[in-house]
């Protein structure tokens, strides 16, 4: 036998019971999940020299190496163990069954309080293949549960936890931590997932923007009257099950402003506060409406992917002030079946990352054969809104951006001026200039088609359930559906979508046209955000109707790719914290329609050459992640 000492943090484990499946384990919150996912039999007697006051024990599964099973082998698994996953700490060693082929010898620990118990699998046979990680065991059943570690929203990004059920369906986290005063997530461990060519995205931590309908669960749309209105849903949409099917794992709903609509922290939102940003002093308004995704991806480690959709903004807003990748992509790259509707002409679905990579492979499970990626890229750059020279430290970080990113395409770079293009068109003898052409056909189809196709139905059902009565409706889309029907006639739709057509046609054949070598013959960039404060304790005027053009509105009517890139961040004077700060500093890139493969590819080419840097969580991008509590 190999005799050597317990792990110290083991000997010092505290294992307490708080609820009926909720532990803490050397001061950190878990829970055990309902229903068993195995059973090993035999280890109720094994369990007899545990002292422990309750029936679920730690318990850590570990896979035998080829050779002896060593002390020296079982150091070097925990280490693994605990510098690649967040929910093992060594207080799960109190139990270790080991999985091997064959016979093992297993190591004997003695002299410490506490002793660890070891299982084997050629002794202990379990009903299920367990993949390694830590678990809880229950004493009396031999009975196997996956450990979820809690974590406590403090952002306010979310609006509930959610675990999977084994059906396809899921429910509520029914866990909290004791004492938080935010919402409690839970995670599973990621030793738990192995990813594979069918499996991409196995273990990946998402979080899904509640308009996005899931089986079992209610859904809120950030309208307190909806959630309370409508049962939970019966189907999982197509975006949403892409990602399951790839190995994503759920663990929760974020929080969106009402019906998609935008809003601005503090001053808008009335149903549901609004999450906070981490980035700077952590009083910068997080954007929306993709606002849960943004705020979560950029203030927590421990998630992975945010699922949000992107009709005016609603993606590349969030992910630019909160330094996050982020894609509006061309339009209908994936059926928006079982999502709350806002404008069907110009919704789209897209994620929010912190690494290029994953950004990558995630468009290839949710676009699945319409996203094809590119090695060649255009050689021919347009900028639009970029400044001649650097006058302050995010406009040095964007021209230097540009400088790499020419140098690394062997580039030209043309500052594009769309508007002397168009006003050079038969085109614009005819409709005028773009911004009287298109100034109103945003707000006509998100305020028209929305209020015909969501609003009226829900009116009809809530007034049925209350008689007569009509729910509470924020501010910003109550405003805007007033606005569509007062002032727009029934045919400002189909105006609307003519004219955006118009747009679309002259946009896709003239400035970025298709390239059978490089998918588009060029690519286009503007600023995103320039470490801008936009802070959440000012009062504001109310709500308006977002009328105009610009150049964030390209892609909407154009139907094109529009992916914000991270480039930096700078210093800005925080009138909060009375200190020196760091904003995100973002950049945008457009493409012909259908060319999102080639920007992926790209980006992720520059991650890899380190002109384009992963980002972290926190106050700052790049340093480390302790910059908030967690």
């Amino acid at each position: 036998m190999v005799s050597f000492k317990l792990h110290p943090l083991v000997a010092g484990a505290l294992l307490a019971v708080l609820a009926s499946a909720n532990v803490n384990i050397n001061g950190i919150p878990y829970h055990a999940s309902s229903k068993p996912v195995a059973k090993i039999a035999g280890s109720g007697t094994a369990l007899k020299s545990l002292t422990t006051t309750s029936d679920l024990v730690p318990l850590t599964v570990v896979e035998s190496p080829s050779g002896a099973f060593t002390s020296a082998v079982f150091d070097g698994i925990v280490q693994n163990y605990t510098a690649s996953d967040d929910v093992f700490t060594t207080g799960f060693l109190q139990v270790v069954y080991v999985k091997a082929n064959g016979s093992v010898t297993l190591p004997k620990v003695s002299g410490n309080s506490t002793t660890s118990v070891f299982l084997q699998s050629s002794k202990n046979a379990c009903s299920a293949s367990l993949p390694k990680g830590p678990y809880f065991l229950s004493v009396s059943t031999g009975e196997v549960y996956q450990a979820y570690r809690l974590y406590s929203d403090i952002q306010g990004a979310f609006t509930e936890g959610v675990v999977e059920n084994g059906d396809g369906t899921f429910d509520v986290l029914s866990a909290a931590i004791s004492g938080a005063q935010s919402p409690t997530i839970g995670v599973l461990s990621r030793l738990y997932y192995t990813k594979s060519a069918e499996k991409p995205l196995a273990g990946v931590r998402l979080g899904v923007k509640d308009i996005y309908h899931i089986a079992g669960l209610k859904t809120s749309c950030g309208n307190r009257a909806y959630y309370d209105l409508y049962s939970k849903q019966n189907a999982t949409g197509t975006a949403v099950q892409r990602l399951i099917d790839a190995g994503a794992v759920i663990v929760g709903k974020m929080k969106t402003s009402q019906f998609a609509n935008g809003e601005t922290a503090t001053a808008d939102w009335v149903d549901y506060h609004s999450p906070f940003n981490a980035r700077g002093d952590g009083y910068q308004d997080p954007s929306s409406s993709s606002s849960g995704p943004g705020a979560g991806i950029g203030a927590y480690p421990w998630l992975d992917l945010g699922l949000g959709s992107d009709t005016g903004g609603s993606i590349r807003n969030p992910s630019q002030v909160n330094g996050c990748f982020g894609n509006r992509p061309s339009h209908g790259l994936v059926p928006l079946d079982s999502v709350m509707p806002m404008s069907p002409v110009l919704d789209t679905s897209g994620f929010l990352c912190r690494d290029a990579e994953l950004w990558k492979t995630t468009a290839k499970a949710l676009y699945q054969e319409n996203v094809t990626f590119w090695e060649n890229y255009p050689a021919k750059i347009y900028t639009s809104g970029f400044p001649t020279e650097a006058s302050t430290e995010a406009e040095v970080v964007l021209l230097s951006f540009l400088d790499q990113l020419k140098t690394f395409l062997s580039a030209t770079v043309t500052e594009l001026d769309y508007n002397a293009l168009w006003n050079a068109t038969d085109l614009a003898a005819s409709h005028g200039n773009l911004s009287t052409f298109l100034g109103y056909v945003y707000p006509t189809l998100i305020a028209q088609q929305q209020y015909n196709q969501f609003t009226l139905p829900f009116y009809a059902d809530y007034a049925k359930a209350f008689n007569g009565r009509k729910p509470f409706i924020d501010p910003s889309p109550l405003s805007r559906w007033t606005w569509g029907q007062v002032n727009m006639s029934a045919s400002a739709t189909d105006e609307a979508i003519a004219n955006k057509t118009i747009f679309m046609d002259w946009w896709t054949s003239e400035v970025l046209v298709r390239d059978n070598a490089t998918c588009s013959d060029s690519i286009m960039l503007y600023p995103g955000t320039l470490a801008t404060p936009t802070y959440r304790n000012v009062y504001r005027s109310a709500p308006g109707i977002p009328s105009g053009f610009s150049v964030s509105r390209i892609s909407n009517f154009a139907e094109v790719p529009d992916m914000v890139v991270p480039i930096g961040q700078a210093a800005y004077n925080s009138t909060i914290t009375l200190q020196s700060e760091y904003l995100p500093v973002a950049v945008d890139i457009l493409a012909a329609k259908g060319c999102d493969g080639m920007i992926f590819s790209l980006v992720e080419k520059l991650q890899s050459a380190g002109i384009v840097k992963a980002v972290g969580t926190g106050s700052t991008m790049y340093a480390g992640e302790d910059e908030i509590l967690m």
